[in-house]
């Protein structure tokens, strides 16, 4: 069985898999060597990211759900154990901040939604002040001041079904696909305006 699975196949989910049918399909990956070591593919996949969800657990036992963005690759694989990325000055809430002083376990879901892909990690977060850690990752450019390093111990991850992922596209990946299109158009427009002159 995977870390992951063993992390999240508590007994109340096992009882649901049993009721439901899935159970038999899941037992026969447990008692096999797991690992949450992250590999090539984990690896060019978390470092061409440019947004993923954390989601971290407050005090009075509520979870809170964070949107992180910035240029692909500001999630940083520093090991095969360990991801980073830096903290910058925002609305100075602190709530996931507070809530890994408090309980250090999280969950990160990252998309890719073209390829309808999607990586979910468990692990262990805490914060760094530390010069030595903010060197390990990139600010987004040389105005932008890093106060805080969030470093995340993996405990384990899983690749998920691509089933139900509705593939959307971002600008600079729409742009390549469009760019035949935006040719045709402005070659259109070159001759429209010469047919107008001829007709003047």
């Amino acid at each position: 069985m995977s870390r992951f699975q063993d992390i999240a196949f508590t007994p109340a989910v096992k009882g649901l898999q049993t009721a439901h049918g899935s159970r038999s399909a899941y037992a026969r990956f447990e008692g096999r060597s797991g690992t949450d070591t992250i590999g090539p593919d984990e690896r060019a996949f978390i470092e061409t990211r440019d947004s993923f969800y954390v989601a971290s657990i407050s005090q009075t036992g509520w979870p809170y759900i964070q949107h992180r963005g910035g240029p692909a690759g500001f999630l940083k694989v520093i090991d095969a154990h360990t991801l980073a990325f830096a903290d910058y000055r925002g609305n100075k809430q602190y709530i996931s901040a507070g809530n890994v002083s408090t309980n250090d376990r999280v969950a990160l879901f990252l998309m890719d939604y073209p390829q309808q892909a999607r990586l979910k990690l468990l692990g262990h977060m805490s914060l760094s002040e530390d010069a030595a850690v903010k060197a390990l990752v990139t600010p987004v450019n040389s105005k932008t001041v890093i106060e805080r390093v969030f470093v995340i111990a993996i405990e384990g991850f899983d690749w998920n079904c691509p089933q139900y992922i509705t593939p959307r596209f971002t600008e600079a990946e729409l742009r390549p696909m469009l760019a035949p299109l935006q040719e045709k158009l402005t070659r259109l427009e070159r001759e429209n305006a010469e047919l107008r002159r001829r007709v003047k």
